[in-house]
């Protein structure tokens, strides 16, 4: 395990990208995705998946040249095919797209479809958010959400994120799956050999488990809330783009390699202008963000967070003394 900074991080992933059949824009999407990720300390989905991508890339999973074709149903409510590319290249097309169209329109939808998986939904909305626009940004997953009163998995851990613009600090921003913990931090717990937290993830039978051996679904927020978020993003992400839904969806790593997972993805892009000027609206959420934080805490020692916050703090960290890379990804991007 060894630090490396965050700009060195992006530069070498981008480049070993390219070298096994990503093009330009597909390379830089997900070096930017995933050193991001990173950086804000979501390592589950950060570049710890750079191996599974050129899995995918070297064995037609996913294509590395895809010509993303924009379907303009409605004036400001498109369709993005992604060509089966990059999941990331998809989320930064859609927001770019977005944020043209909501300049003009005051708001935008894209309703992806042909995609694959693309990390981290915060990536795409935090874009948006530093460009002055708020954001919504969805996409489904293989089913992995243990259905409300049933034993096994329907959903999957189909993620929710919104961002919005503050005044003098970065943006306020939710990004979060329907469950307690992502599939990832399974596949973590497993590499680490570490016990999961209790009541997380169920077993075959539905029973809770920490052993990260056994889990077979993750256990949903709220219970039953859970589960109808989840339910909720896969009518944005499946139904309205016509891709497979819930156990039709090839696993992500179950399935063979060499199969597309034909996902979908949902954004909506719009101003914060409508009523107010976008100057009152900053300073408002930057007023708000203060007062919250300014709350008595129940432990001195734990402060009062709005969400994004503990991101922001270990981006801080981590711009400062690097991001922490495994050796197989060390040795993937040539990094001695």
């Amino acid at each position: 395990m060894k630090k490396i900074n965050h700009k060195i991080l992006e530069i070498k992933i981008k480049e070993c990208l390219i070298e096994n059949g990503a093009n330009e824009f597909s390379a830089e999407s997900v070096s930017k995705g995933l050193v991001e990720t990173s950086l804000r300390g979501v390592d589950s989905h950060g570049i710890r998946l750079l191996p599974h991508y050129i899995n995918a890339l070297k064995n037609g999973r996913i294509n590395g040249n895809p010509k993303l074709e924009v379907i303009n149903t409605f004036p400001a409510f498109i369709g993005l095919d992604a060509d089966n590319g990059f999941g990331h290249a998809a989320g930064f097309k859609s927001i770019e797209i977005g944020m043209d169209l909501a300049k003009k329109y005051g708001i935008a939808a894209i309703s992806v479809f042909n995609s694959s998986h693309p990390g981290a939904m915060a990536s795409f909305s935090l874009k948006a958010a530093r460009n002055g626009f708020c954001s919504f940004s969805f996409t489904h997953a293989d089913s992995l959400l243990k259905s409300y009163n049933a034993k096994n998995s329907f959903f999957g851990t189909n993620p929710i994120c919104f961002a919005a613009p503050r005044k003098n600090e970065e943006p306020f921003c939710v990004d979060m799956a329907p469950t307690f913990i992502p599939w990832n931090k399974i596949l973590e717990s497993k590499e680490k050999s570490e016990l999961l937290k209790d009541n997380v993830a169920v077993d075959a039978e539905g029973n809770p488990t920490n052993n990260p051996e056994k889990a077979k679904a993750l256990l949903g927020i709220g219970n039953y809330k859970g589960f109808a978020l989840a339910s909720m993003v896969e009518v944005l992400c499946s139904t309205l783009s016509g891709m497979p839904f819930g156990p039709h969806i090839p696993s992500m790593y179950g399935s063979p390699i060499e199969q597309n997972r034909n996902l979908g993805q949902f954004y909506l892009v719009f101003r914060n202008d409508v009523n107010i000027h976008s100057d009152s609206f900053n300073e408002a959420l930057k007023k708000m963000s203060d007062e919250v934080r300014e709350q008595d805490p129940n432990n001195p020692n734990q402060p009062v967070l709005m969400p994004n916050d503990p991101q922001i703090n270990f981006s801080k960290e981590r711009e400062k003394k690097g991001i922490p890379v495994m050796q197989n990804i060390l040795d993937l991007i040539s990094i001695e």
